[in-house]
């Protein structure tokens, strides 16, 4: 299995989004200029499945 949290903390800060927390467990707050939300991504995203979710979420048209 590949880890994704490396290349997705990459892209959402490629793309203007910023962290602003820490979360609950190991898990970090992210903020989207794009679509003016707040994301949630997990320090462990083994899952390609996880890492487009939080693309979707952020507004960012990547795909694993």
């Amino acid at each position: 299995m590949a880890a994704y949290e490396k290349v997705v903390r990459e892209i959402l800060s490629e793309n203007g989004c910023y962290f602003l927390r820490r979360g609950k467990g190991d898990h970090d707050i992210w903020h989207s200029p794009i679509t003016k939300r707040h994301v949630t991504v997990d320090s462990k995203i083994k899952s390609r499945h996880t890492a487009n979710a939080i693309m979707r979420q952020s507004g960012i048209p990547h795909r694993f």
